[in-house]
């Protein structure tokens, strides 16, 4: 990778400032960071390199500085021979006059030479592109606050040089997902990351690849919450965390979420307090969970709070996945709802025409049928012979044009009048569960095999599970902990009720809930008494009110 960036010539589009995506860090914040990093005085850090890949106005450099010094007093060494220590990149050449003013300054300050200060401040202090220029070195640290640039506001050359240079940077992700990956390939073995950014990718689609280069390469030591914690000199919309990775293998992980009080709280025992996973001294507020296991490849983490992390590892641990029991899937996409999906019952042959379950017919928690059928081109072994429904193919002939203008028809020319899915005509006689996608709450309704599911349905078919029993599981808070706990928040609220979550969700085996639980699942799903079914799940899987309570409460 190393290699690859330093053959690619930036384009001359190039950024000329990352000062849009400043958010500048308050100083509890950078010596936090900094002490979970382990760039602390009582190590040789002139032996070191520690790099500030956004230096901006010097909020980590000046703290980065300071123990720089007071090791080399520590160890009784020259600061002459620290010029290679500490590397900071700033665009924006304003910008790094000021921060080589303040390095002197601070070195001035500590009774070091003008003659040296001067020749320190303009070695350390690098006015240049991070993700272009840092590629050929190696370092011990990489410590700071990365620019929040979306990726539609750099120019698209440019913003196309980095996606060539950081495959992880993929999809609408913000430049700090580069910044990331850059600092990641610069770490010696043993090497530390320590950053303070927005969390979103630790969740969303675009962090897959960051996700699961972390996880394939290097150990997640600490993540802390820092959504209450005022972080920041200036209010940003993001919700901040400070993540720790080493270039190690994964070993436990600390988990923790800062309250707003925090910054009252004194530094060594904050610090020792993450440290320890909360072994150490107690803080006011501080939430702690240290986790054995973390996540594997590119599924999202879960991150919200300790609590949550910890009932979310234990339901894991002891329960089968949902589909080790039953099938997860998404209903039919047409390409075109506006051909393949009436109510005109007598539009074609009665033979192909399909009941169509619609998102709107779960709103009363029971399904009724709209009446939408789908137009089926399918039959059991393929396609339909158009020449054997003659209505079928007068219908598709007067939309022709349309439905070869569809993806799906310009890959399969010869098949231009199907579905992007193939109908399974079994499903639609099945019972199964329909979940709607896109809603505040998980809400599992019922279909005795009348209808088939459309594309906005998800649904859950089983031969070993009740299914409504299986429905009181998922409809309890449980379930919902569930998928809030993998899943993403949208504006609005909503979360996406996607199989890549519902196929998540774990479940306990059939046969070890007990007729009475059963019974009372059944019943809770049936009344859609959400608070029912939640105290029969919690007997189901063992877990006690007071700990769900915790682990939902604090999301």
């Amino acid at each position: 990778m190393r290699g690859t960036q330093l053959s690619l010539v930036p384009p001359e589009s190039a950024l000329t400032s990352t000062a849009q995506g400043a958010v500048f860090t308050r100083r509890w914040v950078v010596d936090l960071v900094l002490d979970l990093a382990g760039y602390t005085p009582d190590k040789n850090l002139s032996t070191l390199v520690a790099v500030e890949p956004s230096a901006g106005e010097g909020a980590f450099l000046g703290p980065m500085v300071e123990r720089l010094l007071a090791s080399v007093a520590n160890q009784g060494g020259d600061v002459r021979d620290c010029g290679k220590a500490l590397v900071a990149f700033e665009l924006d050449g304003l910008s790094t006059e000021r921060t080589r003013a303040l390095v002197r300054a601070e070195l001035r300050k500590h009774r070091v030479p003008e003659i040296t200060a001067d020749a320190l401040a303009t070695s350390w202090v690098r006015c240049g592109d991070y993700l272009v220029d840092s590629t050929s070195i190696e370092a011990d640290f990489v410590v700071g606050n990365p620019p929040y640039i979306r990726a539609e506001e750099i120019p698209a050359e440019q913003a196309a040089f980095y996606r060539r240079c950081f495959p992880t940077m993929r999809g609408r992700a913000d430049i700090y997902i580069a910044f990331f990956e850059a600092a990641l390939l610069q770490l010696r073995e043993h090497g530390t990351c320590a950053f303070i950014c927005a969390d979103r990718w630790m969740r969303n689609q675009y962090g897959g690849g960051l996700r699961e280069m972390i996880t394939g390469g290097y150990a997640l030591d600490v993540v802390v919450e820092m959504h209450e914690a005022n972080a920041f000199e200036d209010e940003v919309d993001a919700y901040p965390a400070i993540t720790v990775i080493r270039k190690r293998a994964q070993q436990t992980t600390v988990v923790a979420a800062m309250p707003a009080t925090v910054e009252n709280t004194a530094k060594s025992a904050l610090t020792d307090a993450l440290l320890s996973g909360g072994v150490g001294p107690s803080v006011p507020g501080l939430r702690i969970a240290r986790l054995d296991r973390w996540f594997q490849g590119d599924t999202p983490w879960p991150c919200q709070s300790p609590e949550q992390l910890e009932l979310l590892r234990q339901l894991e641990d002891r329960f089968p996945l949902l589909e080790a029991y039953a099938r997860v899937g998404i209903g039919v996409a047409t390409g075109n709802d506006g051909v393949f999906v009436t109510k005109n019952e007598k539009l074609v042959e009665p033979s192909r025409l399909l009941k169509l379950a619609m998102a709107k017919d779960l709103s009363t928690g029971r399904l009724c049928w709209s009446g939408q059928y789908l137009v089926d081109p399918w039959e059991r072994e393929g396609l339909a012979d158009l020449a054997a429904y003659p209505q079928l193919a007068a219908y598709f002939a007067e939309h022709e044009t349309a439905l070869k203008r569809r993806h799906t028809a310009m890959n399969n020319p010869r098949n231009w009048y199907r579905t992007i899915d193939r109908v399974t005509h079994s499903l639609a006689a099945k019972r199964k569960l329909y979940i709607a996608d896109i809603k505040d709450v998980l809400n599992p309704v019922l279909d005795d095999g009348e209808t088939y599911p459309h594309h906005n349905l998800y649904f859950v078919a089983s031969e070993d599970w009740d299914l409504e029993v299986l429905g009181g599981l998922l409809l309890s808070a449980i379930g919902q902990f569930f998928v809030e706990s993998y899943g993403v928040r949208m504006r609005g609220g909503y979360l996406r009720f996607q199989a890549q979550y519902l196929r998540r969700i774990r479940v306990p085996a059939p046969n070890s809930v007990t007729l009475n639980i059963a019974g009372e699942l059944r019943e809770a799903f049936r009344a859609r008494n959400r608070d029912q079914a939640t105290a029969a799940a919690l007997v189901a899987y063992g877990i006690s009110p007071t700990q769900l309570e915790a682990a939902i409460g604090h999301r």
